[in-house]
């Protein structure tokens, strides 16, 4: 089985994601969205951060979303697994890492597409800046994200400090495999969502 792509965190997690054999390329969001440029939207102030909660649902209506998150752990070598690929509409958190709203950056990955088709996160690199995220949590809450950025990165030039660093703010990444693929080495490059925590939504029934 061959993966799409692997990448490797700061604190040594290398994430594998699906193994899908077609499919055409993933592109990153226009330069003028990613950057921040155009008639992209102002940046949105930042929430105060969260207690911690586990996320249970994922939500993007740009792209039509709604999913349930499951947790993910590291393997024996330090690497990230992905949710199963016989649950390619489930997205998995990582969950020695800080939750979403939490004071941090949290991870959320999903697959592009498996053998069978496509999977959750097909359209992730069609989100835009301004779009929002948003995640509810086992605590009844739901957490807000407003996207800053989209991007592509070559595996062999992943920002890891850019992506995984240490921030001042609730911060919120979704990854996904992206660029072109081949059957031997999987997909080229990752396509990565960065977010920031804006507002806060409870439910009280």
């Amino acid at each position: 089985m061959t993966l799409c792509a692997t990448f490797s965190l700061v604190t040594g997690i290398v994430w594998a994601v699906s193994d899908s054999a077609d499919g055409p390329p993933v592109t990153a969001a226009r330069a003028g969205d990613a950057a921040g440029g155009g008639d992209a939207p102002p940046q949105q102030a930042p929430h105060t951060p969260l207690a911690r909660s586990r996320p249970v649902k994922i939500a993007i209506p740009a792209i039509f979303i709604e999913a349930p998150v499951t947790g993910l752990d590291l393997d024996n070598k330090g690497r990230l697994g992905a949710p199963p690929l016989s649950t390619p509409k489930v997205v998995g958190w990582f969950r020695n890492g800080p939750s979403p709203g939490e004071a941090g950056t949290s991870l959320i990955v999903g697959h592009r597409d498996t053998r069978t088709g496509p999977a959750i996160f097909l359209n992730l690199n069609s989100l835009h800046r301004g779009d929002t995220v948003k995640v509810s949590r086992a605590d009844r809450a739901t957490a807000i994200f407003t996207v800053d950025e989209v991007k592509k990165y070559a595996k062999d030039k992943f920002p890891d400090n850019k992506v995984y660093g240490t921030t001042n703010r609730p911060e919120l990444r979704l990854m996904t495999c992206g660029g072109s693929f081949d059957k031997r080495h999987g997909y080229s490059a990752n396509v990565v969502v960065f977010a920031h925590l804006t507002s806060l939504k409870k439910r009280t029934a």
